[in-house]
């Protein structure tokens, strides 16, 4: 059977359509009930040296994109996908996300948000060079327009739903990320060569303005807190800080160690470590991305219908077996796609979570039934 490609025309590939539920109607005690069902395989799946879990993603569109203004919509759209997540087999709980884009440490620098119809919401860069950036005086991330919105959403939430609803950080993106929100992407990388240490000071400091606001996101989310967070399978019994390094694809192995590598620790540190995502095919950068010290979890896509450019299966195995780093593999895609990724994927001593978006409840219990099999690991009944 031939495997779906990716498809250019919708909004998000990985969106599951649900009815909004308000938080009047959605029934805290059920989910509660759900997510206290599955915590002990987590738990133990975090402990273990090697294992599967599975993990049904329940993603909704218009929360990552434009809708991420309405924080009542956001919420009612998230809590449908919750409501609807207790249909699917699977063994992680799906959790709130406070989503307001990905500029959120860049508006420290005086950068706000830039809102085209039916569009998530864009940034530009403030600054020309990097010492333009190392010139000027950072505000807290708490006092800017965009840190301001994303902690009233982090209370807008709570309020609403009592605490009782497990939830993540905002998107959390690397200093690397956030450096090319702050500077001209060309002019920082051309000072990687022109003057490294500049470019290692700004990282650095980004890293430390992430730290303030993740402090800042996890004292007011308290207990319902998840991790590592948004776009990674996340449980209250996970660690680590999840961010998103898509730009590491711009520079090689060798680079990333020596300017981003450093940053990406000094930010997960005080959270256990970190956790790796890129979009696109990075495996060419497994091996230095698996030297981060304190690296918990790595996050790819393995599928054509997830990315235009997916991940070899095969790199991803040979570097993370035996080494306690969990594989996050997210496969859209039908039953079939899925164990296919999953038989590259497993061997014995890795620590593997299958993400999945099958649209129908029997074909996600089919996907999931495989790959315990393909694994042969003990799935649910």
């Amino acid at each position: 059977m031939k495997d779906q490609t990716f498809d250019q025309a919708s909004v998000d590939v990985q969106a599951t359509p649900v009815e909004p539920v308000s938080p009047e109607a959605f029934d805290f005690e059920a989910y509660a009930d759900y997510e206290a069902s599955l915590l002990e395989r987590c738990r133990a799946f975090w402990k273990a040296e090697s294992g599967v879990l599975v993990w049904r993603r329940m993603r909704t569109a218009e929360v990552f994109t434009w809708g991420c203004r309405d924080m009542k919509a956001s919420l009612e759209s998230q809590l449908g996908g919750l409501k609807k997540s207790m249909e699917y087999k699977a063994d992680v709980p799906n959790f709130l996300v406070p989503w307001y884009g990905i500029g959120t440490v860049a508006g420290a620098f005086g950068a706000d948000y830039i809102w085209k119809e039916k569009q998530a919401p864009a940034i530009r860069p403030k600054f020309g060079s990097v010492k333009e950036a190392l010139d000027y005086t950072p505000v807290p991330v708490s006092q800017t327009g965009i840190g301001k919105h994303t902690l009233e959403m982090i209370d807008y939430f709570l309020d609403k739903t009592g605490g009782r609803v497990p939830m993540s950080l905002t998107d959390t993106q690397s200093p690397l990320n956030i450096a090319c929100n702050v500077v001209e992407m060309s002019s920082f990388f051309i000072k990687m060569l022109d003057d490294p240490q500049a470019v290692k000071t700004l990282l650095n400091r980004l890293a430390e303005l992430l730290v303030e606001f993740t402090h800042e996101q996890i004292g007011r989310i308290g207990d319902a807190l998840v991790r590592p967070g948004h776009r990674y399978s996340s449980c209250r019994c996970f660690e680590g800080l999840g961010m998103s390094d898509d730009n590491a694809l711009m520079i090689s192995g060798e680079q990333y160690l020596e300017f981003a590598a450093g940053a990406v620790e000094l930010a997960g540190k005080p959270f256990g470590g970190s956790a790796f995502h890129s979009c696109g095919n990075w495996s060419d950068k497994v091996e230095a991305v698996k030297k981060i010290d304190g690296l918990r979890m790595v996050d790819g896509a393995f599928s054509a219908a997830t990315d235009p450019t997916p991940n070899p299966p095969e790199p991803f195995a040979e570097a993370f077996a035996n080494t306690g780093i969990v594989v996050n593999a997210r496969i859209v895609g039908g039953p079939e796609t899925v164990a296919r990724s999953v038989r590259k994927l497993w061997r014995l001593g890795m620590k593997l979570i299958v993400v999945t978006y099958c649209q129908k409840p029997e074909e996600q219990a089919e996907a999931y039934d495989r790959i315990y099999e393909i694994c042969g690991q003990p799935g649910l009944p």
